[in-house]
């Protein structure tokens, strides 16, 4: 899922979130249910081999290796303590125009480094590939 794109902005919304729980390994009698992960902002993101997989639509952070017992609020602020979405004091459906545009400001600058980062990724990596050919 591609949650730079425009049309993600519908995963501001819970229900939108919470429907991507769909096979999500840990439902009751666990803290980190589909409710509980979607009201900390996360989606679910299996790959083949991490079924419990999650990551923020807002700051992008994936997280993976989920215990029945872990809080995913307490883990989003964690291990990214600077998630606008995860430190909101009102709902979504509370806030101004202002107010979004200004948390939509800071989703763009999460994406765009996470864009960054992923192409240095790229860039280093080829010029690993290089330096093998060359030597």
């Amino acid at each position: 899922m591609d949650l730079s794109s425009d049309d993600q902005t519908k995963m501001y919304f819970y229900e939108n979130r919470l429907q991507t729980f769909v096979g999500w390994p840990f439902e009751e009698g666990c803290i980190c249910t589909p409710e509980n992960m979607a009201k900390a902002g996360f989606i679910h993101t299996p790959w083949e081999n991490s079924p419990d997989t999650a990551q923020c639509f807002f700051c992008l952070k994936e997280l993976e290796g989920w215990e029945p017992e872990d809080d995913p609020e307490k883990e989003h602020k964690t291990h990214s303590p600077t998630c606008d979405f995860i430190l909101l004091k009102k709902t979504v459906d509370s806030l101004t125009v202002e107010e979004f545009l200004k948390l939509q400001k800071e989703r763009q600058k999460f994406i765009i480094m996470s864009k960054v980062t992923q192409k240095t990724l790229d860039i280093q990596n080829q010029k690993g590939r290089w330096k093998s050919c060359i030597a």
